[in-house]
């Protein structure tokens, strides 16, 4: 079965991993670190003007304020503290953006306010307000399959359902948490063979043995991974070779 014959390749840049230069030829978004977990006007500044070089859509990539781990640790947040925080950072990379010529397309929140969102109605619903209190012609990115998804449509937002390269799944479609040893796919041809069944056949391997449906509009790399670079690669030369087309979705037509 053919599902895709065509997705958005997006990395989490702007976090200081030193990886940016390389990786940024190689996709087709950018999700920008925006102060919270990581990044702070100069390093948001560099990387917009490395995306808009390379011709790399922008997008935003909200966290929790947690420097010390990485916003990969939730906090307890009110809806309207959750409101605030995103719309914080994403106003903030919207107005750099601008000031050098360049427009914010996209907000993908980072870390464990992703995988609240993607569970939480309620905290999914309070980005998803973010998003379109800041500009409602941005496109919301989350987990496939999630109720980050369903907010953002309830919101009137454009969405992306995201899968993602380098990290396992379980049975219910989430992702495993960072916590266990089996979290991440560190073998290149491991990552490259679930991108092209996730892609081409609409489905991936959960860690119990299970098929999982999912949608897959856009793909993420994290861009801090040791191997991202040489993942990267491997994974375009798998697209191309699979006749996948790799392209920002600003240049295909909306969906959902």
């Amino acid at each position: 079965m053919t599902t895709n014959t065509a997705i958005d390749f997006n990395c989490d840049l702007g976090e200081g991993a030193g990886h940016d230069e390389a990786l940024m030829p190689l996709i087709t978004s950018a999700s920008i670190a925006c102060g919270g977990h990581a990044g702070d006007e100069t390093t948001m500044r560099a990387t917009v003007r490395l995306a808009r070089r390379h011709g790399v859509a922008i997008g935003a990539h909200p966290g929790f304020a947690d420097r010390e781990h990485f916003g990969r640790r939730e906090q307890v947040l009110s809806p309207r503290e959750v409101v605030a925080l995103v719309r914080s950072q994403v106003e903030t990379l919207r107005r750099i953006a601008q000031e050098e010529g360049a427009l914010v397309t996209h907000v993908k929140p980072h870390g464990a306010l992703y995988n609240l969102a993607a569970r939480d109605a309620t905290i999914a619903d309070a980005i998803a307000e973010a998003v379109a209190g800041v500009d409602a012609n941005l496109r919301l990115y989350g987990l496939a399959g999630s109720v980050s998804l369903q907010a953002g449509r309830a919101r009137g937002l454009r969405v992306a359902a995201e899968v993602f390269a380098d990290r396992t799944y379980q049975a219910d479609g989430s992702l495993t948490p960072r916590g266990r040893p089996d979290a991440l796919l560190k073998n290149e041809a491991d990552a490259v063979a679930q991108v092209v069944r996730m892609v081409r056949e609409g489905r991936v391997r959960a860690t119990d043995g299970t098929d999982v449906v999912v949608a897959a509009d856009t793909l993420c790399l994290h861009g801090d991974g040791v191997e991202a670079v040489a993942f990267a690669r491997g994974l375009r030369t798998a697209m191309s070779r699979e006749g996948v087309c790799v392209e920002a979705l600003t240049r295909r037509p909306s969906e959902g």
